[in-house]
């Protein structure tokens, strides 16, 4: 079994070595509440963008929602301009934040192209004036990237000591290219290289779908801890599993708990996207739940769905 310990990343102790990734669409506030509960040491924002939040747009403040019960904040952003990324780290919205996570392994083609995300692999200088940059705001920063851009070029370790070397205080290592994007082998060899060229804590993510593939990434990485995402939408229990926390609610209690939650800081419209989505990973594997998939998408009001929700996981 992996060893769950507290983990310091900067000034900070973490409850515990299991965190949770940035998904968009799901690490809202109620989410992140949820696996903490559970045992999650971090949870962080879904990916808020930097340009869009120079500009005040509104859905993108709404990613910022935290409240005082979540004792340590972090936020994960996203841009390829040192000077607006340093700008924004350092701005008022990001005031209540504690780390701030610079997404440096998105795959995705437009954030790619616009010289976002895993792009910045691709130009070590730029990468480490953003990490520099907002380094300034005094807030501890943490890096998310992949072990490189093609398999004929993979620069984990490379990549890692820029980063420590420009001020990173923790490095998350996807296990696969930008290429590969969500498939395939993860490299433990690649995360293990990396970890052994700098000090500060090094967490392992990608292919992680049990206890069994939590064990074996710490195992062979030999990093500080591990990184859930998909996972962790469908079987948010993972968290209690690993650390050990004691969590006696079912998922119809936490889909519960969840629906009050959303009700309370969001609109309807957010509310409704979002328990349907978790709802449809929560249902995944369970049986009987087929026929409800449509009538989840159906209803048109709250009561509707919370009725479904309430007929989806009462046998679980």
């Amino acid at each position: 079994m992996m060893e769950i310990r507290n983990l310091r990343l900067g000034h900070l102790l973490l409850p515990s070595n299991v965190l949770m990734a940035p998904l968009a669409g799901y690490t809202c506030y109620p989410f992140r509440r949820l696996v903490s509960e559970l045992g999650a040491g971090l949870c962080f924002t879904e990916m808020v963008s930097a340009n869009a939040l120079k500009y005040q747009d509104k859905a993108t403040k709404r990613l910022l929602l935290t409240d005082k019960d979540e004792k340590i904040k972090a936020v994960q952003l996203l841009g390829g301009d040192a000077r607006v990324m340093e700008r924004m780290a350092g701005s008022e919205l990001l005031a209540s934040f504690d780390v701030i996570d610079i997404n440096m392994g998105c795959p995705v083609p437009n954030v790619f192209k616009s010289g976002e995300g895993s792009a910045l692999m691709t130009d070590l200088a730029r990468a480490s004036a953003i990490i520099r940059g907002c380094k300034k705001s005094g807030k501890l920063v943490t890096v998310k990237c992949r072990i490189g851009i093609r398999e004929d070029q993979k620069i984990a370790a490379e990549f890692a000591r820029m980063c420590e070397e420009a001020g990173a205080d923790m490095i998350t290592i996807h296990g696969r290219t930008r290429s590969m994007m969500y498939d395939g082998e993860v490299d433990y060899e690649e995360i293990e290289r990396a970890k052994a060229v700098v000090s500060i804590p090094v967490i392992a993510n990608g292919g992680i779908f049990s206890a069994e593939d939590a064990d074996r990434m710490m195992e062979r990485t030999g990093t500080d801890g591990v990184m859930l995402a998909r996972y962790a939408l469908e079987n948010p229990f993972i968290f209690s599993e690993l650390t050990g926390k004691n969590c006696e609610k079912s998922f119809l209690e936490i889909m519960r708990e969840q629906t009050a939650l959303v009700s309370r800081y969001y609109d309807e419209t957010f509310s409704m996207g979002y328990l349907r989505k978790l709802a449809s990973y929560g249902m995944k594997k369970r049986k009987g739940t087929k026929k409800y998939k449509e009538k989840l998408y159906q209803c048109g009001s709250m009561e509707e769905l919370e009725e479904i929700l309430e007929r989806i996981f009462e046998v679980s």
